[in-house]
């Protein structure tokens, strides 16, 4: 099964060669036994020719706020729901997550609550334990689409898991993040946060992340809803 990544944002150039890039991260996070992979950079205007050019699609992050006038964010939104109306299936990942709900019909905006950096644990509706994932965003989803349901949240940021009706699902945090990841980026793009928050969220680092139980989900809604 070819998974597409729609690659919406770069990690910070000074610290690639550590950690790879986003596209990187997916891969390892979901591993090759079972997926191939092809990487379209919509940051650079490149989408796929066809929403058939892959089995299932997944959308990165961003730094970029899905509200903001980029050129490239019409067309996404456009392929967004050209896929979701073919039924390949579709996730998203943070800026995925939002964009995702922006072009079905929800809205995403700049959460006057503030920033959610860190180690966060998130209540999801298939679970009795909460997960604890690493999240990165000031910018949430505020109104879910019409063909949508809230799947997993916490009191900061409500519609933080969503599945469709179609073969589509989205979350806010990031499972494809590591803490080595996390401290990094920090360093390099900390000076955005502010100090309690920066601090707070290095603190956290260390504690155990959920990241095999979502890249299974993941896994799992790739693979189940595979138009063989």
């Amino acid at each position: 099964m070819k998974i597409g990544i729609l690659q919406c944002g770069r990690a910070p150039e000074e610290i690639v060669d550590r950690h790879g890039d986003y596209t990187d991260m997916f891969r390892n996070l979901l591993g090759s036994s079972t997926f191939t992979y092809g990487t379209w950079v919509v940051l650079d205007n490149v989408l796929p020719d066809s929403v058939n050019d892959a089995d299932g699609w997944l959308i990165t992050g961003s730094r970029h706020g899905v509200y903001e006038d980029h050129p490239w964010i019409p067309p996404l939104e456009q392929f967004i729901r050209d896929v979701y109306a073919s039924g390949v299936p579709m996730a998203g990942i943070c800026f995925g997550h939002q964009i995702m709900a922006q072009a079905l019909g929800g809205k995403a905006e700049k959460f006057d609550g503030g920033w959610s950096v860190g180690h966060v644990s998130y209540q999801l509706d298939d679970s009795d334990e909460a997960a604890s994932i690493l999240a990165f965003h000031q910018d949430q989803v505020t109104k879910l689409p019409p063909e949508a349901t809230r799947t997993g949240s916490t009191a900061f940021c409500e519609n933080a898991f969503i599945t469709y009706r179609g073969a589509a699902m989205s979350m806010q945090p990031h499972p494809e993040f590591s803490d080595e990841f996390m401290r990094d980026l920090i360093a390099a793009r900390g000076d955005i946060l502010p100090d309690h928050i920066r601090q707070q969220s290095l603190d956290g680092l260390g504690q155990p992340l959920a990241r095999e139980k979502i890249a299974e989900k993941l896994r799992h809604f790739f693979e189940s809803n595979h138009r063989s």
